[in-house]
């Protein structure tokens, strides 16, 4: 897979790649969106038969809205999303980098339920490498977006190969969704593997194969 500008950021109109958004999606400001989030949420939770004058549940509409719109979604506004700045690769390190257990927080675009659980990131290193930190700052700014764990594993995958310049790229996501652990089957011990792999990573077994033992290697530290 060639690593490909697919808008997504741009514009973001939908597409199995992309999330699917509208044309006029940024048309309103965030305090205009917050606004009128929190008169939904107040009608959903009026309807429950919730009393809204009660000290506790007075102000859930506006930071149920705030939520949304600053933190559980934020990575919906293009603006937001992490400058990947590279560097020169002067060291010449060119063996696989992986970054571990990045926690991946997102949202269900099917039920609104949260996603839990964590990425492992990895790409051959050529004429350019990446900040450690960077990677975690892309799964994250993807993760805060109403998803699909497919689309999600996808997304930060594209995200490095256009940065890198490369397709050398794996990413794979292991993840509680809690539509399924904690409503209808309540499952609540099964996950959810995604991966996606890009370039020599794709063509070659044994490279993949280091890729997964890396990814299964114990790293805690301390007693």
């Amino acid at each position: 897979m060639n690593p490909v500008d697919h808008h997504d950021d741009a514009d973001h109109m939908g597409g199995a790649f992309d999330t699917p958004m509208r044309k006029d999606a940024f048309e309103l400001s965030e305090d205009e969106k917050i606004s009128r989030i929190e008169t939904h949420v107040r009608g959903i939770m009026d309807a429950l038969g919730l009393d809204l004058q009660d000290d506790s549940l007075r102000g859930t509409p506006k930071r149920v809205a705030k939520m949304y719109v600053k933190e559980a979604f934020g990575g919906l506004d293009p603006a937001k999303k992490p400058i990947l700045n590279t560097f020169e690769n002067n060291y010449q390190y060119g063996e696989m980098l992986v970054e571990k257990n990045i926690v991946v927080y997102s949202t269900c675009e099917h039920h609104l339920l949260p996603i839990v659980g964590r990425a492992h990131v990895a790409y051959l290193s050529k004429d350019r490498v990446i900040g450690l930190s960077k990677m975690n700052r892309i799964v994250d700014f993807y993760a805060k977006r109403p998803q699909v764990q497919e689309r999600l594993t996808r997304q930060i995958t594209a995200a490095l190969q256009q940065a890198l310049g490369t397709d050398d790229v794996a990413v794979m996501i292991d993840a509680k969704h809690l539509c399924v652990n904690a409503r209808g089957i309540r499952d609540i011990d099964s996950s959810t593997v995604t991966a996606e792999y890009g370039g020599r990573f794709a063509k070659e077994a044994a490279l993949k194969q280091d890729f997964l033992s890396y990814v299964q290697l114990k790293t805690e530290f301390g007693d």
